[in-house]
C-alpha cells in the first residue's frame, strides 16, 4: 500500500529556517558571553535570525493554502491555549518581535541589554524545541508522535544557528572567526550528540509500532536510504565532525587561522546546514501513520 506525504518539502523548509533562527540568535547570547569582543558576528547571528524565520513564516503560509487565501485563519491559531499550535505562534510571534528590535539596536549602534537578550533566547529554544512538538500532534504517526524529537530538533537548531553565524563570519569577519575558540568547540559537540539522538529516534521508532518500524525502515533501507546515509548521516554529521576535529584537536595553530583551513571550516558548516535541511525533511517524508484494518 502506497501513502502519500500529507505534508511536504516546503514545511521541511519551515521547521529548517524557523530553528536555524532561534539558534542563530542563541549563538549570538553566546557570544555575547564567552566572546564580547565578537561584535561582528554577534550582528550576523541578529541578523540571520529574524529573516530565516520570516522566510520560513512565508513557506508555512504557501504551503497552508486555506490560511493563505483567508488569512484571518491564522487568527483562530490564537483560541485555544491547550494547543500546541497556539504556543507555536506565541513562540514565534515573540521572537520577531525581540530580534526585529535587538537588530534595530544594532543598526543604531546601541547596546542590546542582556534582558532583552535572555528574553530572545528563552523564545529562540522555545521556537526550536515547537519545531519538533508541531509534528507531534499528529499522533498517528510513530516518527512523529516521539519525546526526542523536540530534543533532537532543539539540538540540530542550534548547530545549524550556530553553523550560519561561523560560514559568515569566515568569509566577512575572519579575524573574529579565528578567535572564537569557544563557539567552535561548542558547536563541535552538537553533531555528536544529533548522530546520538538520531539513532536512538530510529530505534525508539522500529519498535514502537509496524508503522514505526517502515518508517525507519523507509529512511535508512528505502527510498529514503541515499538521502539518510550520504547526505544526512555522512554530509551533514561524519564529515563535519571529522573536519573539525582535526581543525581544532590536530592542526597547528598557523594552520587554523590559514586560508585553506577557513575553507575546510566553511565545508564543514555548509555539510551542517545541509543536515539539518535533510533531517527535517526526511522526518516530514518518511513519516507513515499507523493504519487501522476494519
Amino acid at each position: 500500500m502506497s501513502f502519500e506525504p500529507i505534508w511536504g518539502a516546503p514545511i521541511a523548509w519551515y521547521l529548517f529556517l524557523a530553528g536555524l533562527g532561534g539558534g542563530a540568535f542563541v549563538t549570538s547570547a553566546f557570544l555575547a558571553w564567552r566572546h564580547p569582543e565578537a561584535v561582528n558576528m554577534r550582528k550576523v547571528g541578529h541578523l540571520i535570525a529574524p529573516i530565516a524565520v520570516m522566510i520560513g513564516l512565508l513557506l508555512l503560509m504557501v504551503d497552508a493554502e486555506a490560511g493563505l487565501h483567508n488569512p484571518l485563519r491564522f487568527a483562530l491559531l490564537l483560541h485555544n491555549p491547550f494547543s500546541v499550535m497556539t504556543w507555536g505562534v506565541v513562540f514565534l510571534a515573540g521572537f520577531m518581535v525581540v530580534s526585529i528590535i535587538v537588530v534595530v539596536l544594532d543598526f543604531m549602534k546601541k547596546s542590546v541589554p542582556k534582558w532583552l537578550e535572555l528574553v530572545g533566547v528563552v523564545f529562540g529554544v522555545c521556537v526550536a524545541m515547537y519545531t519538533g512538538a508541531l509534528l507531534g500532534v499528529c499522533k498517528t504517526f510513530p516518527l512523529w508522535n516521539n519525546a526526542l524529537l523536540p530534543i533532537l530538533f532543539l539540538v540540530s537548531a542550534m548547530s545549524a544557528g550556530a553553523a550560519s553565524v561561523l560560514l559568515v563570519a569566515v568569509f566577512r569577519h575572519a579575524d573574529e572567526f579565528n578567535k572564537a575558540g569557544v563557539l567552535k568547540k561548542f558547536h563541535f559537540c552538537l553533531p555528536i550528540i544529533e548522530i546520538v539522538l538520531v539513532a536512538s529516534l530510529c530505534f525508539i521508532t522500529s519498535y514502537n509500532s509496524p508503522a514505526g518500524f517502515d518508517s525507519v525502515m523507509s529512511m535508512v533501507a528505502g527510498t529514503w536510504a541515499p538521502l539518510f546515509w550520504i547526505g544526512l548521516v555522512l554530509i551533514g554529521l561524519v564529515v563535519p565532525t571529522g573536519l573539525e576535529t582535526w581543525l581544532l584537536f590536530f592542526s597547528a595553530k598557523e594552520f587554523e587561522e590559514s586560508k585553506k583551513a577557513h575553507m575546510i571550516s566553511a565545508a564543514s558548516d555548509a555539510g551542517v546546514l545541509i543536515g539539518g535541511f535533510l533531517l527535517r525533511f526526511l522526518v516530514v517524508m518518511a513519516a507513515l501513520p499507523v493504519t487501522f484494518v476494519m
